[in-house]
């Protein structure tokens, strides 16, 4: 782990093989130098070919789990085609489960392997954070669940309620002493919920805060956040994390997503996608945002010059702007359960 961190700070970032594995790593050199949509992973790219799946399927993930996307996409592909398939998602990061999971896994592959059918059960199961209960449903995303737009308010207000005429809000990121990742999703451990206070206190963190809820909110299904942003560099990235609030003060994580822009410098509404989830505010808590450019070191720091982050040396700082007004409305999207 000491390692590890040393690595995830070296400069430049593709020299981090050589200082955790004292060696070149061939992977470590093309996840630096090859995105993710870059045709180099082709050959390696199977997602035209799940809805040909015809052999039954169980997929088991969790909310912090760094491949929930992509499986549900893959999930969501073999339900198109009607195909046998089904889902569990639990409160888990990748290599974390409980014996829910262990036991969907046992069930299902040795009824399959005996030539038997598992235990019936709808084909989507997911635990409900928040309300911490499992609960089944026919499909994902499941219906009932429609977008809601939660808009920023001035003074670190989040309400349903379209933004009114105000001043923006500025913080400073400095990718020398970058916004640090606390909890959330994890490949291995210290990933999941946590109690963000000491994160929200930073000054390169701005806060926006519903009132209290006098009901229950459940949202279940695709999260993504409209931010009207403008940095003072041309490159620069918009982080959004997803926060419950008890009635203590405690702000514990549900989602988050990030988004790198290469325009930046102008004024801009940038898209981000967070984690698909399921979590239930209860009466008495409040729905809170997160805003920052960086979650250091779950995303590589952006060093503000537009270089590539296997050779970037040099460490730009920024003054970042989030507006919130009629113009500009800036928003997270929710999928909201439908009032009974």
């Amino acid at each position: 782990m000491r390692k590890t961190r040393r690595a995830m700070n070296a400069l430049p970032l593709g020299k981090a093989d050589v200082v955790a594995l004292g060696r070149r790593s061939d992977y470590i050199q093309d996840v630096l130098t090859h995105h993710g949509e870059d045709p180099y992973w082709a050959e390696a790219d199977h997602r035209h070919r799940v809805a040909d799946v015809t052999v039954p399927v169980s997929s088991i993930g969790g909310w912090y789990d760094i491949f929930l996307p992509g499986q549900l996409r893959d999930f969501q592909a073999l339900q198109d085609e009607q195909r046998p398939a089904r889902l569990t998602i639990g409160p888990w990061t990748h290599i974390r489960q409980d014996n829910v999971g262990m036991l969907e896994a046992l069930e299902f592959g040795l009824a399959h392997a005996r030539g038997q059918q598992p235990p019936q059960r709808k084909p989507v199961r997911l635990y409900i954070m928040g309300e911490e209960a499992w609960r089944d449903f026919d499909s994902w995303p499941p219906k009932g669940y429609a977008s809601q737009r939660f808009h920023l308010q001035a003074g670190g207000g989040l309400a349903i309620a379209s933004a009114a005429a105000s001043e923006p809000d500025h913080y400073r990121y400095d990718p020398a002493d970058p916004t640090p990742a606390v909890a959330g999703v994890r490949g291995t451990f210290g990933g999941g919920r946590k109690d963000n206070r000491v994160l929200e206190a930073r000054a390169d963190v701005l806060v926006y805060t519903t009132e209290i809820l006098d009901h229950d909110v459940e949202i279940i299904g695709e999260v993504s956040a409209e931010i009207w942003f403008r940095s003072s560099l041309r490159y620069a990235d918009v982080f959004v994390r997803l926060c419950d609030v008890d009635p203590r003060g405690r702000s514990r994580n549900i989602c988050d997503g990030l988004v790198s822009l290469s325009d930046a410098d102008e004024t801009r509404c940038a898209t981000v996608r967070l984690w698909p989830t399921a979590h239930r505010f209860k009466r008495g808590h409040r729905i809170r945002v997160q805003v920052s450019s960086g979650a250091f070191p779950r995303y590589a720091r952006n060093p503000g010059t537009g270089e590539s982050h296997a050779t970037a040396i040099t460490l730009l700082a920024a003054e970042q702007t989030v507006y919130h007004d009629p113009g500009h409305p800036s928003a997270v999207i929710l999928p909201v359960a439908d009032a009974p």
